[in-house]
């Protein structure tokens, strides 16, 4: 039996499939590498294509033996859903919609989420709890929690069990050193202030330092993408025990300011890194942080390289040896 990876070629998803072949998995990973690479792939049967094409799924689930899903594949970034919420409409929740139905079709039952903690929105408590109200504050977290929704009746029609994991910033690269964190165009924090150490571009851009923080800067939470990985194998094997579907938040409960970023990185690299202000992005919330105290107790997710100066030195060693990222 095989784990179908969704998005599997991607930044999560690459260390995901790494620590599944670790482990001795069977992996098909399925991805139209709008985002993946495919030199980020260390193993797995690859398919190249969409989640939306119902002949590529076909192909997909009838020439291997589905056991479970874990599924990455989405579009993800928060500025661009408030310009474009269509295109996540589009592909995160239809996308997903498509392959509930094929998993319904082809009587595979169980499917890991990759989610988000932005299903919050402007939390009502920080740390952020599993029983906390979800009140998005864009578009893309609006679409994973339809996505949610859509798995949780699913599950009442099919029986389809479902684990949806919801969590803030991957950081860092698999210490192998084989892959890392490559997005073009670069969006996520640790990497862009990582690029402008090593002169890739001017200046890091700072979007607001008005908010209700310490420093007037965004606070959010950072775990190592190898830990995430590791939560998303525990959760397949939670679903093949037989568990009942849930959602588990991810977090390693101490958040960091953007400021609180840029300096760390700045000790770690050695190197001048310049800011610049610049006006507030729409839908960014002041502060997420979120509690994994579920997902220790009931995953016995433990994750262990949770040090924001070890993380940003994972990532600080990959793009030093790959400042072009996967240059093919």
């Amino acid at each position: 039996m095989a784990v179908l990876v969704t998005g599997g070629a991607g930044y999560i998803g690459s260390h995901t499939v790494a620590a599944l072949l670790e482990r001795g998995e069977s992996i098909v990973v399925l991805d139209n590498l709008q985002q993946g690479h495919k030199e980020a792939l260390l193993g797995g049967k690859l398919y190249v294509g969409d989640l939306r094409d119902a002949d590529v799924l076909d192909q997909v689930f009838t020439e291997n033996q589905i056991d479970s899903v874990i599924h990455f594949a989405a579009n993800s970034l928060v500025g661009e859903s408030m310009k474009i919420p269509g295109k996540y409409y589009h592909n995160n929740v239809y996308g997903t919609l498509c392959l509930l139905e094929k998993m319904q079709e082809y009587g595979v039952g169980k499917i890991v989420f990759s989610s988000t903690a932005a299903t919050y929105g402007e939390p009502e408590n920080v740390p952020i709890d599993e029983h906390d109200r979800t009140l998005p504050t864009n578009a893309y977290g609006e679409t994973k929690l339809a996505m949610e929704k859509m798995m949780k009746w699913f599950d009442t029609a099919h029986g389809i069990k479902w684990i949806s994991l919801r969590y803030f910033n991957a950081a860092g690269a698999h210490e192998s050193g084989k892959i890392g964190e490559a997005h073009n165009p670069e969006t996520h924090l640790i990497p862009i202030v990582l690029e402008a150490a090593l002169g890739k571009r001017p200046h890091i851009s700072v979007f607001g330092d008005d908010y209700d923080t310490a420093d007037g800067t965004c606070i959010r939470d950072y775990i190592h993408v190898s830990d995430l990985a590791d939560a998303h194998i525990l959760a397949v094997d939670k679903l093949r025990s037989g568990a009942e579907s849930a959602v588990y938040n991810l977090g390693n409960g101490q958040g960091f300011s953007v400021n609180e970023v840029i300096e760390i990185a700045r000790q770690v690299t050695g190197r001048e890194i310049k800011e610049v202000v610049e006006p507030r992005r729409a839908g960014d919330p002041a502060k997420l942080v979120a509690s994994s105290q579920r997902a220790r107790t009931e995953l016995g997710w433990n994750p262990g390289r949770n040090k924001l100066e070890d993380i940003i030195a994972s990532a600080w060693s990959w793009h030093l040896n790959n400042p072009d990222g996967y240059s093919k």
